[in-house]
């Protein structure tokens, strides 16, 4: 019986932050979603990915970085939305939710991270080792993680549209900060939202079979 429910991660500062949760029966892993500046748990594109990823048995965690309060003052003043140690010690709270939530306790946590999301993923594989086993990234923006790219233990898969071509620049320029296993993987004539068709398509596969090898390769 696949679990769906919405759920509420508890935050430093007293925060509780809204998210998703579906697992399906036998779920071979749990992917917690990372959303960009200005998006959410909502996001049509990300809860496309999230859909294909269940067909193939993984679970999944869509959450909100900030509150409903935060992202109004951040729609305004965009005070959140670049604050990438702030969602990073977010994203690293959720990751401890799940290693406590009876559903996904005993589930290894993939990230998927978009935008910004990306550099908050990052962020979290480096300060939690032990729980996260690989990252992906869709049209992210990994160079704002800082020096958290060179603390970076798993294996990374960069996906970035072929005619979004600063953000592409960036991507690679970040890659040669990453020590472990890592891929820059162009998805050809997408722009930065990858709204072309099939584009999103391609994303989900890609991100299923990084998170299959990682999976398949276990720690270390």
């Amino acid at each position: 019986m696949t679990v769906s429910e919405a759920v509420s991660v508890s935050a430093p500062g007293s925060v509780e932050l809204a998210g998703d949760l579906e697992v399906p029966p036998s779920a071979r892993g749990v992917v917690l979603f990372a959303h960009g500046s200005g998006s959410s748990r909502h996001s049509p594109r990300n809860r496309a990915v999230a859909e294909a990823l269940r067909r193939n048995g993984w679970a999944t965690l869509l959450m909100d970085l900030l509150t409903e309060g935060e992202e109004q003052s951040d729609a305004v003043s965009g005070e959140f939305r670049f604050d990438v140690a702030l969602l990073g010690e977010r994203t690293a709270t959720a990751v401890d939710w799940l290693a406590k939530y009876p559903a996904t306790d005993a589930l290894p946590v993939h990230l998927f991270g978009a935008s910004t999301g990306a550099a908050a993923a990052l962020v979290a594989a480096a300060e939690r080792p032990d729980r996260v086993v690989s990252v992906v990234s869709r049209g992210g923006r990994p160079d704002l993680a800082g020096d958290a790219l060179g603390r970076v233990r798993v294996p990374v898969l960069l996906l970035v549209g072929g005619r979004d071509e600063h953000v592409l620049e960036l991507n690679r320029k970040a890659a040669e900060e990453l020590p472990e296993t890592h891929r820059v993987q162009v998805v050809p004539g997408a722009t930065h939202l990858f709204e072309e068709p099939g584009a999103l398509e391609q994303v989900a596969a890609a991100a299923r079979d990084w998170f299959l090898r990682a999976a398949d390769a276990g720690p270390g």
